[in-house]
């Protein structure tokens, strides 16, 4: 099978699976052959969630996310949004109000969310936006899934599975202790992660295989190692 990435001035195009997936700097996947765009752990509401327990973090941080989605919508023009889980944060809170009207402005697009562990708001609310919810799904040659599967689990299934929930990064080191963490793509064997998209996430360095094809962030670039 055939396993290939070129760079481009979006990010990098990685033909995988027959599929041609372009691997965003913005931390999402625009899968080209069925115009869908790919996104893992935005956890909106989460700004709104800490300010309601006294700690003062910006609320423009949860307006910043709304904005690339945004502008990568108007860039890639995608007929479909997948949301590979933790879509919201928390409860509904002040975030929700400006989530519902960032839905209406793209009504057109059908907009899945795969359920993940944050997302405790009653599926009906989501419902009520046109957002559908399931648990999992299969979409041409992957499985769409929130949490990882373990190495042996994965090896069972006939699919490739795309997911989230770890917030995946590379660690580099440089010379002397110069060292960095990278939100990453992680494609394995039998399974990819994607790095989380939300701005107030974070990342952890994973353990990867040497067989695994990974794709740091760096700036505005996706970068192959």
């Amino acid at each position: 099978m055939a396993i290939f990435a070129e760079m481009t001035c979006d990010g990098i195009e990685f033909f995988f699976k027959q599929q041609t997936l372009l691997l965003l700097p913005q931390k999402a996947i625009y899968w080209k052959d069925r115009k869908t765009l790919i996104i893992a752990d935005v956890h909106l509401g989460k700004t709104a969630h800490f300010r309601k327990s006294g700690i003062a973090i910006p609320q423009e941080l949860a307006r910043k996310d709304l904005e690339v989605l945004s502008a990568l919508i108007d860039g890639h023009q995608p007929e479909t949004l997948i949301f590979l889980g933790d879509l919201f944060h928390s409860d509904k809170n002040s975030d929700w109000g400006h989530f519902a009207l960032w839905r209406k402005k793209y009504a057109k697009r059908s907009m899945i969310l795969i359920k993940g562990n944050h997302d405790i708001i009653e599926e009906e609310h989501f419902t009520k936006l046109d957002i559908s919810v399931q648990e999992e799904m299969l979409v041409g040659p992957f499985r769409m899934a929130h949490h990882p599967l373990k190495m042996e689990e994965a090896e069972k299934l006939e699919v490739y599975s795309l997911c989230g929930h770890i917030h995946p990064g590379v660690h580099l080191r440089g010379k002397g202790r110069d060292a960095v963490t990278l939100s990453c793509f992680s494609f394995g064997r039998n399974q990819a992660i994607l790095p989380s998209f939300g701005k107030f996430t974070g990342r952890i360095a994973v353990q990867h295989q040497e067989t695994d094809r990974v794709f740091g962030i760096l700036n505005d670039k996706v970068v192959a190692f």
